[in-house]
């Protein structure tokens, strides 16, 4: 049996492999692909910095990433809510079509986690994560929805509004 820590770097690679499978079908672009890649490394690997990314991968890759990470701050500025309020303002009044891509590959891996383990353990889900609240997911999950409309041709972008709905009950 594998311990918990083991389980969690296995969903995280397992993260990692589907936000870049979702980008490569989308876009042949090695850059996104690569930056689908690395997206969450800054904010989620201690020491790995912003610089180190642009050294080994370049100026392009280290753009990308840096539009994807999250500032995670310990005072009120950096809580739960106002980290995605400002996500969700970043994907509908700044981002490139490249960074809604790399959103879109991350957002749509999340969903298709949080769906798959819904439908086995139901609400008990939420008590995972730090913010517990179903409704607070279901606000942030929907607003990607609406920030990604210009990839709506996009299979992955249809896959995400239906497990959306499927998730939060919305029709």
């Amino acid at each position: 049996m594998l311990e918990k820590s083991e389980k969690v770097q296995i969903y995280l690679v397992l993260f990692i492999q589907w936000t870049a499978a979702i980008v490569a079908s989308i876009t042949s672009n090695s850059e996104l692909i690569a930056a689908a890649i690395l997206h969450d490394t800054v904010e989620d690997v201690e020491h790995v910095t912003i610089e180190m990314i642009e050294k080994e991968f370049g100026a392009k890759v280290k753009q990308l990433v840096a539009a994807e990470s999250e500032k995670k701050e310990k005072d009120e500025a950096g809580s739960w809510v106002s980290r995605k309020k400002k996500t969700l303002k970043f994907l509908a009044d700044e981002a490139t079509e490249e960074e809604k891509i790399i959103a879109l590959g991350d957002k749509l891996s999340n969903i298709r986690a949080i769906r798959n383990d819904y439908r086995r353990i139901g609400d008990e889900l939420w008590n995972r994560f730090n913010q517990k609240d179903k409704n607070m997911h279901r606000w942030y999950y929907i607003g990607p929805g609406d920030a990604l409309k210009e990839l709506s041709d996009h299979l992955a972008y249809k896959e995400y509004c239906e497990l959306v709905n499927e998730v939060f009950g919305l029709h």
